[in-house]
């Protein structure tokens, strides 16, 4: 079972904590990385903290929400080696997995509903890179970052 990295700001704590109890039922081990309540704080440290326990394969992947998401994937993506993808529905949680063997996922916990959100996050934990001519893609994005 895969060990999942959480992370949020206070705009994504409430889905954050959806995610962590759905996640825990279903089985997986969960790392919480806060933030651990709806005190205003800094998205870019959450992002990072997560994303560097992917990194240093402390997990295999991570989620990550603030209130829109957009923020939180941005600073995420800033390291080498991450691959943040916001979705919105649950067939871009299956195509960014497939395609872009993204390793966190993005949402907006003001954006989309608790349902919805665990249908991606089911959907994006489930799915299968697909390798083929996608890893010659992800290998041309890797070819782009700053080591």
């Amino acid at each position: 079972m895969k060990k999942i990295g959480l992370g949020a700001d206070h705009g994504g704590f409430a889905l954050k904590e959806v995610i962590k109890k759905h996640l825990l039922e279903k089985g997986y081990e969960v790392e919480d990385f806060g933030t651990h309540s709806t005190e205003s704080v800094d998205y870019p440290k959450y992002g990072k903290l997560v994303a560097h326990a992917v990194i240093d394969k402390k997990v295999d992947c991570g989620i990550l929400v603030c209130g829109t998401g957009i923020g939180i994937s941005i600073a995420a993506n800033k390291l080498s080696g991450i691959r943040a993808a916001l979705c919105t529905n649950v067939t871009m949680a299956k195509l960014t997995r497939q395609h872009n063997d993204a390793n966190i996922l993005a949402l907006g916990g003001r954006i989309i509903g608790d349902v919805v959100a665990l249908e991606i996050v089911d959907t994006f934990l489930t799915t299968e890179f697909e390798g083929g001519r996608h890893s010659r893609r992800i290998e041309s994005i890797e070819s782009c970052e700053l080591f």
